[in-house]
């Protein structure tokens, strides 16, 4: 892709400023996802323990 004008000093430094700031919150929130895998895991888990042991109760074994 072609420009149709000359691009300034100014703008190409906003556009690297706008870029790494998107890319630095992107980073964080995957930080902040990783961090939160464990115990919705954990959660999941035991949810799905519960109802299994649940079932096994209602059908008497």
């Amino acid at each position: 892709m072609s420009f149709c004008y000359p691009s300034s000093p100014r703008k190409l430094a906003m556009t690297v400023a706008f870029f790494a700031s998107g890319a630095a919150l992107f980073a964080v929130g995957m930080h902040l996802s990783y961090l939160n895998v464990a115990p919705q895991q954990a959660r999941t888990k035991a949810r799905n323990d519960f109802v299994k042991e649940r079932l096994r109760q209602k059908q008497g074994k």
